[in-house]
């Protein structure tokens, strides 16, 4: 059976997680803009090996530890290890929230031969499996370095995807692949939903986590996060959180600020005919006080149409709580329009 695993290397248990990295800027050059700033750029990388060296500086080796002992890990206790990355020049580091979850004490190294440096959570949001670290930059030989940060719309199924990381506990791992599809869904570590997934079959294995995918231009497109596998390590099917939902979760994190999100209130599948049927209506959500019903065929929300459950759960992930969409449903033969007031997402999907 094909099963979805993070992948976080653990000491004692394994998390599952990766780590990314970038700039806070926002990218609104057109591809053929950037391919004529590309031309113009001397010194730009042109091969896997350009891009490793340029950014493998910026790309950590995260410990996790909670429980007895002191890092890195003598003493019992229960430890994961992932990777991260550099996104700006004050020190902070991306990775995934199931690499950091449960755990209170941190570390991260820059380099094979670097010294392990302390790390402060400074936040985390399971609904979007990115967590942000906080070195003191003066602690870091060579000083920090950040990564550039890409654009998810500009992607194409077949572009370059450059994974690097420490699966297995081997740092400064390079893969390379392409972009094998965009626009996928993904489950959170609290079973909310990630839309827009970057999927690529760049290897990727447990401790890759919180590790940048990064496009052939050295940028950041994604955090390496999930794999679909059989065995439990690599098989072509790898996942990565976009680089677009980084540039608006981080920021938040970074700022000790709460991530809110829109919710619904439903459980759905795949209806024969195409559509989300709903198949559970949680008590007093919102989407039972707009009158969605058990056995709705949802064919439209927010004017979209929606073709699956993934669908749906794009529309409503691309809202904010207090935002009105509509929902076209089909019952009993008939089909009608349901205005739903979003709610703010719980912790984890309440039981209908």
């Amino acid at each position: 059976m094909t099963r979805i695993a993070s992948i976080a290397a653990s000491v004692v248990v394994i998390f599952g997680a990766l780590a990314l990295a970038g700039v806070f800027q926002r990218d609104d050059a057109t591809p053929q803009a950037r391919a004529q700033q590309t031309q113009q750029a001397p010194g730009q990388p042109t091969s896997v090996a350009d891009i490793y060296r340029q950014v493998e500086p910026s790309v950590v080796f995260v410990q996790a530890n909670s429980g007895r002992g002191q890092l890195p890990f003598p003493g019992g206790g229960r430890a994961a290890s992932g990777s991260g990355f550099v996104v700006d020049d004050q020190g902070h580091i991306v990775t995934n929230d199931h690499v950091v979850e449960g755990a209170d004490q941190f570390r991260v190294r820059f380099g094979e031969d670097g010294q392990p440096v302390d790390a402060k959570l400074l936040g985390k949001d399971p609904s979007s499996d990115l967590a942000v670290l906080e070195v003191d930059p003066s602690k870091v030989q060579g000083g920090v370095q950040p990564l550039e940060l890409g654009s998810s719309s500009d992607l194409s199924p077949g572009d370059p995807a450059i994974a690097i990381g420490s699966p297995f506990g081997l740092e400064g791992t390079v893969t390379s692949g392409i972009v094998s599809a965009l626009g996928r869904t993904i489950q959170a570590p609290n079973g909310f939903s990630i839309s827009n997934a970057v999927q690529t079959d760049a290897a990727i294995n447990p401790g890759n986590s919180g590790g940048p995918l990064l496009d052939g231009e050295g940028r950041v497109i994604g955090v390496n996060s999930q794999i679909a596998s059989e065995s439990g390590g690599n098989s072509g099917v790898g996942f990565a959180v976009p680089v677009d939902e980084i540039k608006q979760v981080v920021p938040s994190l970074i700022k000790g600020e709460d991530i809110k999100r829109a919710y619904l209130g439903i459980s759905s599948s795949l209806a024969p005919d195409g559509g989300a049927t709903v198949q559970d209506v949680v008590s007093g959500g919102p989407a039972e006080r707009a009158g969605v019903r058990a056995g709705d065929r949802v064919v439209e929300a927010g004017d979209q149409p929606v073709r699956e459950p993934d669908d749906l759960s794009g529309v409503v992930n691309g809202h904010r709580a207090g935002d009105k969409i509509d929902l076209v449903v089909e019952r009993g033969g008939e089909r009608r329009t349901l205005t739903v007031t979003l709610g703010d997402q719980p912790e984890r999907p309440a039981t209908p």
